[in-house]
């Protein structure tokens, strides 16, 4: 039996490593390890991969370095509109909802309509009201926000009108936030041998209101089948939708014969490639492999295999082997 492994991403983007300074750098990877050594030990003491992808998320989204939950960008009408999915590999169950604006954790709501209804996929109003029901946490829509997203909103409105402001890129975030994805998402195996992915999201930054990516549509942003692998996606969301890049990874495998690793890669640098997508994903297979595959100049991401230290990253893999050599 494979050890339990656990992988995390945090977004993907045109990084400019000329802006980040070294404090910065260090929260980043502070953030990622600590979920991962929290998800390590989840694994250690026989917890479901379920348990442990959901959990992983549901930090991701209260730490405000990232686009989920607390720290989600804003809409174009200066609103929030989060979305979140989860799927269970051993049972192809899985939950989602799309455009909520005062759930605390989209990620345990799309978990909470996985389990304990009979649809999969829930939106706005409605989603908010149903999930309240089943006990999940409420919070006032302008607890999402922050002051540095509402920065990024109104430089994001500069550039769109042609008026791009000499310091963009350099406050708040090193990623270009025009060039970031910042979904986050997690998959894991455990040590039953069963799979599990969760994503999470708080859109693009200046979107119309009502636009949904991929994060909240299974086979699109995340998948997970005990028959091949777990995936979550980061990036252009419209790309990811035309190309189902989460179900292709493991229809790659199943039925090509392709590993983990060739077939995340054929569909981050081939299949996107083809409809100008730009992101990058993270899947773990049955057998504990992990491929963490992007396209951008960087991408936040992190593995860690029960008993080992966690392993972090956020820019290439040229970058990442430079940095450490030192």
């Amino acid at each position: 039996m494979p050890l339990p492994v656990l992988a995390i991403h945090g977004g993907a983007g045109t990084l400019l490593r000329s802006k980040m300074s070294p404090e910065m750098e260090q929260q980043y990877r502070a953030e990622l390890r600590t979920i991962l050594q929290a998800g390590e030990q989840m694994l250690a003491n026989g917890r479901g991969a379920m348990d442990v992808v959901c959990e992983a998320v549901r930090r991701l989204e209260e730490c405000p370095l990232f686009n989920a939950g607390k720290g989600a960008v804003y809409t174009a009408d200066e609103r929030h509109e989060l979305d979140a999915s989860v799927m269970n590999g051993h049972t192809l169950a899985a939950g989602a909802v799309a455009g909520v604006s005062r759930v605390r954790n989209p990620v345990l709501a799309a978990r909470a309509v996985m389990e304990r209804g009979e649809h999969l996929l829930f939106i706005g109003a409605a989603a908010e009201a149903y999930v309240e029901k089943l006990g999940m946490e409420m919070v006032d829509p302008g607890w999402f926000g922050t002051p540095q997203r509402l920065e990024q909103l109104r430089r994001a409105r500069a550039e769109a009108a042609g008026a791009l402001l000499d310091h963009d890129g350099q406050a708040s975030t090193p990623i270009m936030e025009s060039k970031k994805f910042g979904t986050v998402g997690a998959v894991a195996l455990d040590a039953a041998g069963h799979l599990a992915a969760a994503t999470s999201t708080g859109g693009m930054t200046n979107k119309l209101p009502g636009r949904v990516g991929d994060s909240p549509l299974i086979g699109a942003g995340c998948y997970a089948s005990d028959d091949s692998c777990a995936v979550s996606c980061t990036g252009t969301g419209e790309a990811f939708i035309r190309v189902a890049a989460a179900r292709e990874v493991g229809a790659l495998m199943e039925y090509a014969g392709l590993s983990l690793d060739e077939a995340a890669r054929r569909v981050v640098f081939e299949k996107l490639g083809r409809v100008a997508g730009q992101g990058g994903l993270i899947a773990v297979s049955k057998d504990g492999a992990v491929s963490l595959p992007f396209n951008t100049e960087g991408m936040y991401r992190g593995s860690v295999q029960q008993g080992r230290p966690p392993v972090v990253g956020i820019y290439g893999e040229a970058e990442e082997a430079a940095n450490l050599a030192h």
